[in-house]
């Protein structure tokens, strides 16, 4: 009996090392496995604070705010009622015109989705309620399917597109 014990020991020695180093591996694999997830969901914090903070200039009607959110650029593009507003100047001459009535952006932040297009491009979906209305006039509730792309620059995140569609009526 005393054979048959040493047999089973030696026998189960080698397994329980091979059980160790798999749960071992499994420890590592899972820890690299939530640094990967942690780095890769950093991105989508940073675009979500930089549409948040859009959101708070626009309803804000702070220009500058505004300015520091939008890509410097004239391949900037923002779809308004049909029309193309190329270009950071113009649009905020736009949105300059847009705060003298009332304008104010309501976003469904239970739809908010940010799909990473690469690395530093985000494009961003959300609907949103709009508040629009002329100076001295009442403001209509609009509802539209917003979405935005976003690219990394060296000052940090900011908005290259806006192209709001107008949702379907319920």
């Amino acid at each position: 009996m005393g054979y048959r014990s040493n047999w089973t020991v030696n026998r189960l020695g080698p397994c329980r090392r091979s059980i160790a180093n798999v749960l071992i591996a499994s420890t590592v694999i899972m820890a690299i496995s939530f640094t990967i997830k942690s780095a890769a969901a950093q991105p989508e914090k940073e675009v979500r604070a930089t549409f948040d903070g859009f959101v708070a200039a626009q309803n804000a009607h702070d220009i500058k705010a505004v300015e520091a959110s939008l890509l410097a650029s004239p391949d900037f593009l923002w779809i308004t009622r049909g029309m193309p507003v190329w270009g950071h100047d113009a649009a905020l001459k736009r949105f300059t015109a847009l705060y003298e009535g009332t304008w104010r952006l309501d976003p469904d932040i239970s739809g908010l989705k940010i799909m990473m297009l690469g690395d530093g491009m985000a494009q961003i979906y959300v609907p949103i309620t709009f508040a629009i209305g002329a100076p001295g006039q009442a403001a209509q509730q609009i509802k539209f399917l917003m979405n935005q792309v976003l690219v990394k620059t060296p000052a940090g995140w900011k908005v290259s597109s806006i192209l709001p569609i107008p949702a379907p009526t319920q």
